[in-house]
């Protein structure tokens, strides 16, 4: 369902969210990964006051303090190129914060897929990927997600 690269980014954005810069040991494949890693570590320190956010009954006079924080977090997601599709990061981000956030997903994508930052074709290949369902968003289920992806090692392939 998710590209290989939207996969590894996934995996590597829930380990950056629980360790921090510490995650580039195991997921930096070079320097400038390194720093990209490091980067979205500071990105992410903003994760546990977004989730505050979305434990409280929102009104939608409220909306200058959640959603400004989910667009800064999903640009800098969406312009490392790594997630292609609104699937791939509603997939990342109600892991990341859980349940509650899924009413605010479409309004922070969509924002975040049309600032400058992001590359034009990029931009039109995410908007693309919306689907009727995800833009009618009615009826979003307030069950935690179950499966979290974990760290598979790489099997080499044997011939008979």
């Amino acid at each position: 369902m998710f590209t290989a690269a939207e996969q590894r980014y996934i995996r590597r954005s829930l380990d950056v969210a629980e360790l921090g810069a510490d995650a580039a040991e195991q997921w930096a494949r070079g320097i400038i990964e390194a720093a990209n890693i490091g980067e979205q570590a500071k990105s992410y320190g903003a994760i546990a006051a977004v989730r505050s956010l979305l434990l409280t009954d929102l009104e939608p006079d409220d909306t200058s303090t959640v959603l400004p924080a989910l667009i800064r977090l999903s640009a800098f997601d969406l312009q490392n190129g790594k997630l292609t599709s609104f699937a791939a990061y509603r997939f990342l981000y109600e892991r990341l914060f859980g349940a509650a956030v899924r009413p605010w997903l479409l309004s922070g994508f969509t924002a975040a897929a049309m600032l400058p930052c992001i590359h034009p074709e990029l931009r039109a290949e995410l908007l693309r990927s919306l689907s009727d369902t995800d833009i009618r968003g009615a009826g979003w289920s307030s069950r935690e997600t179950k499966f979290v992806p974990k760290w598979i090692e790489k099997v080499p392939v044997s011939v008979f």
